[in-house]
């Protein structure tokens, strides 16, 4: 199966989180064909949630898994860290107090 490129990804995503009306920004644009995606789930209080996309060997799976919670500034300062091993990463930031994030749904895994 073809694997579509991280800024094709990346703007679908966008576009369906617009769809919801969930604010969202491309706070570290990656590498346009194979760079990683980050998700920053911001939910307004001074906490978020950052999630990365994971292969499970056994299954052959994709899925979307927590790498960190806490307070914003926590959650900020290991995005950071994650910067830092890779730059090709991009950092997605979805500002939305219900904690909706829309990561679970067909065709984002």
């Amino acid at each position: 199966m073809a694997r579509l490129t991280a800024e094709f990804w990346v703007h679908a995503y966008l576009a369906r989180l617009r769809f919801q009306e969930i604010p969202a920004f491309v706070v570290a644009h990656g590498d346009d064909t194979a760079g990683a995606v980050l998700i920053k789930l911001n939910t307004l209080d001074g906490q978020a949630t950052a999630f990365h996309r994971s292969f499970d060997l056994l299954s052959g799976e994709r899925k979307w898994v927590e790498l960190t919670s806490g307070s914003e500034r926590d959650v900020d300062a290991a995005i950071a860290k994650q910067r830092s091993f890779d730059p090709d990463l991009w950092v997605i930031e979805v500002e939305d107090r219900q904690g909706r994030h829309l990561l679970g749904e067909e065709g984002l895994l």
